[in-house]
């Protein structure tokens, strides 16, 4: 019986280490076949879920038309493309879209191309599109995970591009071009945008924050360039989603198209008592303070250095510092 019983832990033990050595440390993507999976969505499909160590995905050049979920079960997964231009996800839902098995329309939190439910996932070197018509809210990325970082990522499109969701999710932005025309980057989430591009594509707004009462920090913009499109000549910084919405560009650039004002109260001026918005160190024709909404504020050096140390932004009950990943 002694033997049996140890011939059976042998094969269960044989089986699971045969089983663990199935999932791989690195995995390839090729929408030409070249790779381990043709799509994204499958390369997700197969990390394993929970992981301690840290699984990289690496996207070969190409269009993938996917519509992706990266699920909460899935931590420390890098997805890291071969050329930011060269690797695009896209896709083309919009707010407005009726589907024949429901009457109703898709709604603005459905319209994602690619959704980061999990935490502790990085995305570097690749382009999120969502090049649906402008015939409602359409968005690019949607993050719901916490400690996620972007690098050198590409998010396209129109209204609401970027939707920064969770409640004290944490996400760092370096080095990205973020493109829109209406409230394009949105959400409660502390976002860290550092040497980004903000690119207007019309006369409207670019932040929609709805920071929380309770948490800190919403949006900082730390050594950022603001362009726009030709023919765009009013872009405000600004607008409450909610109340107590935080928005602040620090050492950034804007051009004269940055309306005087900077700041819109979102039609209530009951925000304007209780949104914390300003600017410290920035340059350009558009950075003058001296036409400002009267309810924002001009950070001082102290203050502004406060909101550029990433571990005191980033710090909850954890601590977190990007930089150092």
């Amino acid at each position: 019986m002694k033997t049996k019983l140890i011939a059976l832990i042998a094969i269960l033990f044989g089986a699971f280490s045969a089983q663990a050595a199935d999932y791989k440390t690195d995995i390839y993507v090729d929408c030409k076949g070249k790779g381990d999976y043709r799509t994204i969505s499958e390369a997700i499909e197969n990390i394993r879920a929970y992981m301690d160590y840290t699984v990289t995905v690496h996207i070969a050049p190409g269009t993938y038309a996917e519509k992706i979920i990266v699920p909460s079960w899935l931590t420390n997964v890098v997805f890291e493309g071969e050329d930011a231009e060269k690797v695009i996800i896209t896709n083309n839902d919009h707010a407005n879209i009726r589907r024949s098995a429901n009457p109703y329309q898709l709604g603005t939190f459905r319209t994602f191309t690619v959704r980061v439910d999990g935490c502790g996932i990085t995305m570097r070197n690749l382009t999120i599109e969502n090049n649906a018509p402008k015939l409602g809210q359409a968005v690019a990325l949607h993050t719901e995970g916490d400690r996620l970082i972007f690098e050198n990522c590409r998010l396209l499109g129109n209204q609401d591009t970027l939707f920064t969701a969770g409640y004290y999710a944490r996400l760092y932005f370096k080095e990205c071009y973020i493109e829109g025309t209406t409230d394009y980057i949105f959400g409660p989430a502390t976002a860290y945008f550092k040497d980004c591009t903000l690119h207007c594509k019309a006369n409207s707004y670019i932040t929609a924050a709805s920071t929380p009462q309770d948490v800190k920090v919403g949006y900082v913009f730390d050594g950022c360039k603001i362009t726009a499109a030709e023919g765009v000549t009013k872009v405000l910084l600004g607008r409450p989603w909610r109340p107590y919405a935080f928005t602040m560009f620090i050492d950034c650039e804007m051009g004269s198209f940055i309306s005087p004002t900077g700041w819109d109260n979102w039609r209530n001026p009951e925000n304007e008592k209780t949104a914390r918005y300003g600017q410290y160190g920035c340059t350009g024709p558009g950075a003058d303070t001296a036409r400002r909404a009267p309810w924002a504020k001009n950070l001082d050096k102290a203050t502004a250095a406060e909101y550029t140390d990433l571990v005191k932004v980033f710090t909850y009950t954890t601590s977190w510092n990007p930089e150092e990943n």
